[in-house]
């Protein structure tokens, strides 16, 4: 797992870090070829999601507080090919082993209770996964927080 990865795994939820360690090597020990997994978001504060929400084009349909990552319940992945180049090509089978590298880890995330959003029927988000069960944030915005600014479950 690269620092990039660690750092954003350790600014998420607490509940969530271990899961995701978890995760990003099981990940990374599937894809036995030339790609290994990025977290390429993480957990957001509602000025950052302000401010992708205003992009255009249009990137996300949340705004501050409407995003499961401002919770710190969400990771974009990315695939990081040789160490240094960024993909987000879900067909891409890096390793040779007949599955797209995407599609390994689309299973792994779901056998941990993580939703993608290459699932959603709406606006398919490919590299979005959310931990299930956190997975509203209408449940989450008005929720407690502690001393971190983390929402209390």
């Amino acid at each position: 797992m690269d620092k990039i990865t660690q750092n954003r795994i350790n600014q998420l939820h607490p509940s969530v870090r271990k899961e995701m360690e978890t995760i990003i090597n099981e990940c990374n020990k599937a894809l036995t070829g030339r790609s290994q997994v990025r977290i390429s978001q993480g957990l957001r504060t509602f000025a950052e999601q302000d401010a992708l929400y205003a992009q255009r084009p249009k990137v996300t349909n949340a705004k501050g507080g409407q995003s499961i990552h401002n919770y710190g319940f969400a990771v974009d992945i990315v695939l990081i090919i040789d160490g240094s180049q960024a993909n987000w090509d879900t067909h891409k089978d890096w390793d040779g082993d007949k599955i797209s590298d995407w599609d390994e880890c689309v299973k792994i995330f779901a056998k941990h209770g993580w939703n993608w959003g290459g699932n959603w029927t709406s606006f398919k988000d490919m590299p979005h996964f959310d931990k299930i069960g956190w997975n509203n944030w209408r449940t989450l915005i008005n929720k407690s927080k502690d001393a971190q600014g983390y929402v209390i479950i």
